[in-house]
Protein backbone atom coordinates (compact mmCIF):
# COMPACT_ATOMS: atom_id res chain seq x y z
CA UNK A 1 0.00 0.00 0.00
CA UNK A 2 1.36 3.27 -1.32
CA UNK A 3 1.82 6.77 1.36
CA UNK A 4 -1.34 9.07 1.68
CA UNK A 5 -1.26 11.98 0.36
CA UNK A 6 -0.97 14.74 2.91
CA UNK A 7 -1.14 18.69 2.27
CA UNK A 8 -0.64 22.00 4.47
CA UNK A 9 -2.40 24.76 4.43
CA UNK A 10 -0.34 27.86 5.10
CA UNK A 11 3.20 25.92 5.74
CA UNK A 12 4.90 29.46 6.05
CA UNK A 13 3.96 29.88 10.07
CA UNK A 14 5.70 28.55 12.70
CA UNK A 15 3.36 25.51 13.42
CA UNK A 16 3.22 25.23 9.85
CA UNK A 17 6.72 24.70 9.48
CA UNK A 18 7.62 22.36 12.30
CA UNK A 19 4.24 20.04 10.79
CA UNK A 20 6.75 19.79 7.80
CA UNK A 21 9.64 18.43 9.95
CA UNK A 22 7.77 15.75 11.71
CA UNK A 23 5.71 14.42 8.49
CA UNK A 24 9.00 14.12 7.02
CA UNK A 25 10.02 11.82 9.09
CA UNK A 26 6.56 9.71 9.15
CA UNK A 27 6.68 6.62 7.83
CA UNK A 28 3.26 6.03 6.51
CA UNK A 29 2.48 9.64 5.05
CA UNK A 30 4.32 11.99 2.10
CA UNK A 31 3.99 15.30 2.10
CA UNK A 32 2.97 15.95 -1.32
CA UNK A 33 1.06 19.67 -1.35
CA UNK A 34 1.98 23.19 0.72
CA UNK A 35 0.69 26.66 0.40
CA UNK A 36 1.68 29.52 1.92
CA UNK A 37 0.48 33.03 -0.28
CA UNK A 38 3.72 35.04 0.71
CA UNK A 39 6.05 32.32 -0.73
CA UNK A 40 4.42 30.86 -3.32
CA UNK A 41 6.11 29.65 -6.37
CA UNK A 42 9.39 28.99 -3.91
CA UNK A 43 10.97 25.66 -2.94
CA UNK A 44 10.37 25.27 0.52
CA UNK A 45 14.36 24.69 0.82
CA UNK A 46 14.32 28.80 -0.56
CA UNK A 47 12.39 29.78 2.06
CA UNK A 48 13.42 27.42 4.89
CA UNK A 49 17.19 26.17 4.77
CA UNK A 50 16.54 23.78 7.58
CA UNK A 51 13.79 21.88 5.66
CA UNK A 52 16.00 21.44 2.33
CA UNK A 53 15.40 17.64 2.40
CA UNK A 54 11.67 18.42 1.63
CA UNK A 55 11.82 18.63 -2.12
CA UNK A 56 8.44 20.45 -2.87
CA UNK A 57 7.23 23.58 -3.97
CA UNK A 58 5.16 26.10 -2.21
CA UNK A 59 1.83 26.61 -4.05
CA UNK A 60 -0.90 28.83 -3.68
CA UNK A 61 -3.60 26.34 -3.86
CA UNK A 62 -3.60 23.04 -2.18
CA UNK A 63 -3.23 20.15 -4.62
CA UNK A 64 -5.09 16.66 -4.46
CA UNK A 65 -4.63 15.24 -1.16
CA UNK A 66 -6.34 12.30 0.95
CA UNK A 67 -5.92 14.19 4.20
CA UNK A 68 -5.07 17.68 5.25
CA UNK A 69 -4.09 20.12 7.94
CA UNK A 70 -4.61 23.97 7.75
CA UNK A 71 -2.04 26.11 10.02
CA UNK A 72 -4.39 29.36 8.54
CA UNK A 73 -4.79 31.70 11.09
CA UNK A 74 -7.83 31.91 13.14
CA UNK A 75 -10.76 33.50 10.79
CA UNK A 76 -9.01 32.86 7.83
CA UNK A 77 -8.78 28.98 8.35
CA UNK A 78 -12.57 28.37 8.52
CA UNK A 79 -12.79 29.69 4.94
CA UNK A 80 -9.96 27.01 3.81
CA UNK A 81 -11.43 24.35 5.57
CA UNK A 82 -15.27 24.47 4.56
CA UNK A 83 -14.74 23.29 0.76
CA UNK A 84 -12.32 20.03 2.03
CA UNK A 85 -15.21 19.15 4.23
CA UNK A 86 -17.51 19.30 1.67
CA UNK A 87 -15.21 16.90 -0.11
CA UNK A 88 -14.94 14.75 2.80
CA UNK A 89 -11.40 14.90 2.69
CA UNK A 90 -9.94 14.54 6.68
CA UNK A 91 -8.37 17.99 8.05
CA UNK A 92 -7.46 18.81 11.08
CA UNK A 93 -7.57 22.45 11.89
CA UNK A 94 -5.11 23.74 13.97
CA UNK A 95 -6.36 27.22 14.54
CA UNK A 96 -9.41 27.92 16.90
CA UNK A 97 -12.02 28.26 14.43
CA UNK A 98 -13.61 24.66 15.55
CA UNK A 99 -12.49 24.53 18.95
CA UNK A 100 -15.27 26.25 21.20
CA UNK A 101 -18.85 24.19 20.38
CA UNK A 102 -20.69 27.57 21.11
CA UNK A 103 -20.28 29.63 18.38
CA UNK A 104 -21.60 32.82 20.12
CA UNK A 105 -18.40 32.97 21.80
CA UNK A 106 -16.56 33.31 18.72
CA UNK A 107 -17.35 37.56 18.17
CA UNK A 108 -16.42 37.98 21.88
CA UNK A 109 -13.12 35.89 22.00
CA UNK A 110 -11.65 36.07 18.22
CA UNK A 111 -13.95 39.26 16.78
CA UNK A 112 -15.65 37.66 14.32
CA UNK A 113 -19.16 35.71 13.14
CA UNK A 114 -18.42 32.11 12.66
CA UNK A 115 -19.61 31.35 9.09
CA UNK A 116 -20.11 27.56 10.06
CA UNK A 117 -21.83 26.52 13.61
CA UNK A 118 -22.97 23.30 11.94
CA UNK A 119 -18.84 22.81 11.74
CA UNK A 120 -18.52 23.18 15.53
CA UNK A 121 -21.02 20.66 16.17
CA UNK A 122 -18.61 18.07 13.81
CA UNK A 123 -15.47 18.79 14.99
CA UNK A 124 -13.96 16.79 17.75
CA UNK A 125 -11.87 18.70 19.88
CA UNK A 126 -7.97 16.71 19.75
CA UNK A 127 -6.63 16.09 22.99
CA UNK A 128 -6.01 12.49 22.74
CA UNK A 129 -5.56 12.04 26.43
CA UNK A 130 -9.19 12.87 26.64
CA UNK A 131 -11.22 12.22 23.23
CA UNK A 132 -9.25 9.69 21.93
CA UNK A 133 -12.20 7.45 20.66
CA UNK A 134 -14.15 10.63 19.24
CA UNK A 135 -11.10 11.49 17.54
CA UNK A 136 -10.61 7.84 15.36
CA UNK A 137 -14.10 8.38 14.25
CA UNK A 138 -14.07 12.03 13.22
CA UNK A 139 -13.59 13.80 9.88
CA UNK A 140 -12.65 16.99 10.92
CA UNK A 141 -10.82 17.97 14.31
CA UNK A 142 -10.06 21.00 16.43
CA UNK A 143 -6.10 20.96 17.22
CA UNK A 144 -6.13 22.43 20.94
CA UNK A 145 -4.34 25.49 21.45
CA UNK A 146 -1.05 25.52 23.27
CA UNK A 147 -1.82 27.09 26.51
CA UNK A 148 -5.40 24.87 26.80
CA UNK A 149 -3.18 21.71 26.01
CA UNK A 150 -0.68 22.38 29.13
CA UNK A 151 -3.29 23.33 31.55
CA UNK A 152 -6.06 20.80 30.95
CA UNK A 153 -4.01 17.77 31.04
CA UNK A 154 -2.85 19.17 34.23
CA UNK A 155 -5.71 19.31 35.37
CA UNK A 156 -7.87 16.57 33.96
CA UNK A 157 -7.21 13.93 37.04
CA UNK A 158 -8.49 15.74 39.87
CA UNK A 159 -11.24 17.58 37.80
CA UNK A 160 -12.73 14.46 36.38
CA UNK A 161 -12.53 12.80 39.75
CA UNK A 162 -14.13 15.77 41.73
CA UNK A 163 -11.32 15.68 44.19
CA UNK A 164 -11.37 20.00 43.82
CA UNK A 165 -13.21 22.53 44.32
CA UNK A 166 -13.96 24.06 41.07
CA UNK A 167 -12.09 27.34 41.51
CA UNK A 168 -9.00 27.22 39.93
CA UNK A 169 -6.12 29.33 39.09
CA UNK A 170 -3.74 28.67 35.96
CA UNK A 171 -0.64 30.63 35.73
CA UNK A 172 1.37 30.27 32.10
CA UNK A 173 4.82 31.28 30.91
CA UNK A 174 5.46 30.82 26.81
CA UNK A 175 8.25 31.50 24.47
CA UNK A 176 7.94 34.15 21.75
CA UNK A 177 7.29 31.46 19.17
CA UNK A 178 3.92 31.23 20.88
CA UNK A 179 2.65 34.51 19.13
CA UNK A 180 3.80 33.38 15.65
CA UNK A 181 6.01 34.77 12.91
CA UNK A 182 3.67 38.34 12.22
CA UNK A 183 5.92 41.15 12.95
CA UNK A 184 4.70 43.00 16.49
CA UNK A 185 6.24 45.25 19.24
CA UNK A 186 6.05 43.25 21.99
CA UNK A 187 7.87 40.45 20.26
CA UNK A 188 10.81 42.31 19.32
CA UNK A 189 14.29 41.04 20.21
CA UNK A 190 15.26 44.27 22.48
CA UNK A 191 11.17 44.43 24.12
CA UNK A 192 11.39 40.67 24.82
CA UNK A 193 15.03 39.72 26.42
CA UNK A 194 15.69 39.83 29.50
CA UNK A 195 12.04 40.65 30.02
CA UNK A 196 9.50 39.06 31.30
CA UNK A 197 5.45 40.16 30.92
CA UNK A 198 1.78 39.37 31.97
CA UNK A 199 -0.32 39.84 28.95
CA UNK A 200 -4.21 39.24 28.52
CA UNK A 201 -4.69 40.32 31.84
CA UNK A 202 -8.44 40.98 31.24
CA UNK A 203 -8.86 37.44 29.73
CA UNK A 204 -6.95 35.35 27.20
CA UNK A 205 -9.08 33.88 24.04
CA UNK A 206 -7.84 30.21 24.89
CA UNK A 207 -9.90 30.93 28.44
CA UNK A 208 -13.11 29.58 27.17
CA UNK A 209 -11.26 26.28 25.48
CA UNK A 210 -10.37 25.66 28.73
CA UNK A 211 -13.15 26.28 31.13
CA UNK A 212 -15.41 24.10 27.70
CA UNK A 213 -13.00 20.96 28.59
CA UNK A 214 -12.67 20.98 32.04
CA UNK A 215 -16.49 21.88 32.29
CA UNK A 216 -16.97 19.13 30.88
CA UNK A 217 -14.75 16.69 32.54
CA UNK A 218 -15.95 17.95 35.78
CA UNK A 219 -19.63 17.56 34.92
CA UNK A 220 -20.77 21.10 36.27
CA UNK A 221 -19.81 24.26 35.73
CA UNK A 222 -16.03 25.28 36.63
CA UNK A 223 -14.22 28.92 37.14
CA UNK A 224 -10.80 29.54 36.32
CA UNK A 225 -8.06 32.46 36.43
CA UNK A 226 -6.30 31.92 33.61
CA UNK A 227 -3.35 34.50 33.57
CA UNK A 228 -0.62 34.05 30.35
CA UNK A 229 3.31 35.44 30.33
CA UNK A 230 5.71 36.10 27.93
CA UNK A 231 9.25 35.00 28.76
CA UNK A 232 12.39 35.60 26.65
CA UNK A 233 12.64 31.97 25.34
CA UNK A 234 11.74 30.47 21.56
CA UNK A 235 9.67 27.86 22.66
CA UNK A 236 8.20 25.80 25.56
CA UNK A 237 5.04 26.46 28.23
CA UNK A 238 5.26 25.51 31.95
CA UNK A 239 1.88 25.91 32.85
CA UNK A 240 1.55 26.55 37.16
CA UNK A 241 -2.31 25.13 38.19
CA UNK A 242 -3.77 26.01 41.66
CA UNK A 243 -7.11 24.34 43.18
CA UNK A 244 -8.58 24.07 46.31
CA UNK A 245 -8.90 19.90 47.55
CA UNK A 246 -12.26 19.13 48.76
CA UNK A 247 -11.65 18.24 52.61
CA UNK A 248 -9.94 15.28 53.57
CA UNK A 249 -8.84 14.15 50.18
CA UNK A 250 -5.24 13.68 48.87
CA UNK A 251 -3.79 14.67 52.25
CA UNK A 252 -1.57 11.89 52.26
CA UNK A 253 2.37 12.21 50.24
CA UNK A 254 2.16 10.11 47.63
CA UNK A 255 -1.72 9.89 47.11
CA UNK A 256 -1.49 12.66 44.49
CA UNK A 257 1.29 11.31 42.53
CA UNK A 258 -0.81 7.59 42.76
CA UNK A 259 -4.02 9.15 40.97
CA UNK A 260 -2.30 10.88 38.42
CA UNK A 261 -0.23 7.80 36.95
CA UNK A 262 -3.22 5.75 37.50
CA UNK A 263 -5.13 8.23 35.28
CA UNK A 264 -2.28 8.55 32.93
CA UNK A 265 -1.28 5.06 32.56
CA UNK A 266 -0.48 3.44 29.31
CA UNK A 267 -0.44 7.17 27.80
CA UNK A 268 2.66 7.40 25.35
CA UNK A 269 3.13 11.15 25.74
CA UNK A 270 2.24 11.77 29.47
CA UNK A 271 5.14 11.90 32.05
CA UNK A 272 4.01 11.83 35.59
CA UNK A 273 7.25 13.13 36.97
CA UNK A 274 7.92 13.56 40.84
CA UNK A 275 10.12 16.58 40.95
CA UNK A 276 9.20 19.77 39.45
CA UNK A 277 9.82 19.75 35.39
CA UNK A 278 11.47 22.33 33.18
CA UNK A 279 11.09 23.25 29.56
CA UNK A 280 14.22 22.85 28.59
CA UNK A 281 13.16 18.76 29.31
CA UNK A 282 10.31 18.83 26.30
CA UNK A 283 12.14 20.65 23.82
CA UNK A 284 11.37 18.88 20.21
CA UNK A 285 9.12 16.49 21.73
CA UNK A 286 5.62 15.76 22.04
CA UNK A 287 5.87 14.83 25.81
CA UNK A 288 3.89 16.71 28.43
CA UNK A 289 5.55 16.47 31.80
CA UNK A 290 2.95 16.43 34.57
CA UNK A 291 4.36 16.83 38.16
CA UNK A 292 1.58 17.06 41.06
CA UNK A 293 1.95 18.07 44.70
CA UNK A 294 -0.05 18.98 48.03
CA UNK A 295 0.43 21.93 49.55
CA UNK A 296 -0.76 20.34 53.15
CA UNK A 297 -0.24 23.75 55.23
CA UNK A 298 -3.13 25.01 52.53
CA UNK A 299 -4.47 22.24 51.41
CA UNK A 300 -3.98 23.53 48.11
CA UNK A 301 -3.65 21.25 45.01
CA UNK A 302 -0.38 22.65 42.56
CA UNK A 303 0.23 20.75 39.53
CA UNK A 304 3.24 21.88 37.23
CA UNK A 305 2.99 21.07 33.68
CA UNK A 306 5.63 21.54 30.54
CA UNK A 307 5.16 21.31 27.03
CA UNK A 308 6.86 22.26 23.69
CA UNK A 309 4.42 25.07 22.29
CA UNK A 310 5.07 23.85 18.55
CA UNK A 311 5.23 20.20 19.42
CA UNK A 312 2.61 18.54 21.56
CA UNK A 313 0.75 22.18 21.63
CA UNK A 314 0.63 22.28 17.97
CA UNK A 315 1.90 20.19 15.13
CA UNK A 316 2.57 17.14 16.99
CA UNK A 317 -0.20 16.87 18.88
CA UNK A 318 -1.94 17.44 15.13
CA UNK A 319 0.26 14.03 13.81
CA UNK A 320 -1.05 12.46 16.84
CA UNK A 321 -4.28 13.26 15.88
CA UNK A 322 -3.92 11.98 12.51
CA UNK A 323 -2.45 8.48 13.56
CA UNK A 324 -5.69 8.20 15.55
CA UNK A 325 -7.66 9.32 12.68
CA UNK A 326 -6.51 6.75 10.15
CA UNK A 327 -5.85 4.18 12.19
CA UNK A 328 -1.99 3.96 12.52
CA UNK A 329 -0.18 3.60 15.55
CA UNK A 330 -0.29 6.64 17.67
CA UNK A 331 3.58 7.23 18.07
CA UNK A 332 3.78 7.28 14.65
CA UNK A 333 6.50 9.82 13.48
CA UNK A 334 6.64 11.02 16.97
CA UNK A 335 8.99 9.38 18.47
CA UNK A 336 12.10 11.47 18.62
CA UNK A 337 13.65 12.26 21.98
CA UNK A 338 13.74 15.99 23.29
CA UNK A 339 16.72 18.04 22.88
CA UNK A 340 18.49 19.11 25.44
CA UNK A 341 20.26 20.97 26.33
Amino acid sequence: MGKLKVGIINVTGYAGMELARILYQHPKVSLTSVTGRSAAGQKLAEVFPHLAEIDITIDSELSDVDFAFSAMPHKSSIQAIIPLVERDIKIIDMSADCRLKDGNEYPKWYDFTHPAPNLLIKAVYGLPEIHRKEIAKAGLVANPGCYPTGAILALAPVVKEGIIHNDIIVDSKSGVSGAGRTLSLTTHYTEAVDNVCAYSVKGHRHLPEIVQELTALAGAPVSVTFLPHLVPMSRGILSSCYATLKQGLLGKKGEVLDLYRHYYKGEPFIRVVDKAPETKQVWGSNVCLVYPIVDTRTNKLIVISCIDNLVKGAAGQAVQDMNIMLGFSETEGLEALPVYP
